[in-house]
């Protein structure tokens, strides 16, 4: 039976969410991958409970993540089950629709019907009554922004789900939400956007548009699919997530040489600052305070400790930051 450290409050940093009364953990674990069917349940579970012992309280999920869709949130509600029976007060639990789920013209995509359905069926795959955060997962150009935001309205007037929030939204799409659900007086407080090193989008407006309207961000894939790592330094390691065929948002002709040798220099910043490439590269996704937590995957329990170091270092000279910024100067 597992029980969790009496220490697990200690060292982990808890940010505000915007101006909500949600706070995250700096570091918050995503189940997009190694959480499906392929996977080891024991290597699952051992990551949960370590990330949890360590105070990471914010577990993230989506309707699709697996392989096969649906596995992941069914793996995550048997180790719910198993683990952390009586300490889902403790929990902040995510999950999201948007994309492919099932056959037909109401499986797919932000439409009401499909928004509420997906959530019903995420619930009962988890077995819970609510979720903390329901995000619709990606714009849709064909179903009218109105409903989409009406559909998180009634999620969360219903009982499931206590926030609401966005992703793969852009500055403007995200404005036109906030205003809808402004309306209907169902605030949102967070958008998950990927941001790193090596995709800085967000800079360009959506922070400042969160900012403006109390809402915080939450970064995913801020290690850049682990290119911000040590790992591809010298090639593709055969355990790694560009060698695996069922992932398909990192392969081996991602691993460009222009790339590698920006990840080479930010590699020797990192060292100077006693830190790893991945610690570096986390830390500087929350230096801007709109940021509440950095979203990590991990395929194993030391990964998830080395990333937890982050907070040993987050602060950044502005030398330093100028120094980042020169190496990454075209990205």
């Amino acid at each position: 039976m597992y029980k969790p450290s009496d220490k697990r409050y200690d060292n982990m940093t808890y940010n505000r969410v915007g101006n909500s009364g949600l706070k995250l953990p700096a570091i918050s674990l995503g189940l997009w991958n190694n959480f499906g069917e392929p996977d080891s349940f024991e290597n699952q579970r051992a990551m949960l409970t370590r990330a949890f012992d360590l105070g990471i309280t914010h577990f993230d999920l989506a309707n699709n993540y697996g392989p096969p869709a649906g596995s992941a949130e069914e793996n995550f509600g048997r180790i719910l089950k198993k683990d952390f029976a009586g300490f889902r007060d403790e929990l902040v639990i995510s999950s999201k629709a948007g994309f492919h789920m099932w056959d037909g013209p109401y499986g797919d995509w932000g439409s009401k019907k499909y928004l509420v359905s997906s959530l019903d069926q995420s619930l009962k795959r988890m077995d819970l009554d609510y979720v903390d955060i329901f995000y619709h997962h990606r714009p849709d150009p064909d179903t009218p922004l109105e409903e989409t935001m009406q559909a998180l309205d009634l999620i969360v007037k219903q009982g499931k789900a206590l926030y609401v929030g966005i992703s793969n939204y852009d500055a403007e799409q995200t404005k036109q939400a906030i205003n809808i659900l402004k309306e209907q007086k169902t605030p949102f407080i967070i958008h998950q956007a990927s941001y790193s090193m090596l995709n800085r989008w967000v800079e360009e407006s959506l922070l400042d548009v969160l900012k403006s309207n109390g809402a915080g961000a939450i970064a995913f894939v801020p290690l850049a699919q682990g290119l911000l790592t040590s790992k591809y330094l010298k090639g593709v390691p055969k355990d790694s997530r560009a060698s695996k065929a069922h992932i398909p948002f990192l392969n081996e002709k991602d691993i460009k040489e222009d790339v590698i040798n920006k990840v080479i220099e930010l590699n020797e910043m990192a060292r100077l600052r006693d830190q790893s490439l991945a610690q570096m590269a986390l830390a500087w996704v929350l230096r801007d305070e709109t940021v509440s937590s950095a979203l990590i995957g991990a395929s194993k329990v030391s990964q998830i400790e080395e990333n937890v170091k982050t907070l040993d270092n987050l602060h950044f000279s502005s030398d330093e930051l100028a120094k980042i910024n020169d190496i990454l100067k075209d990205n």
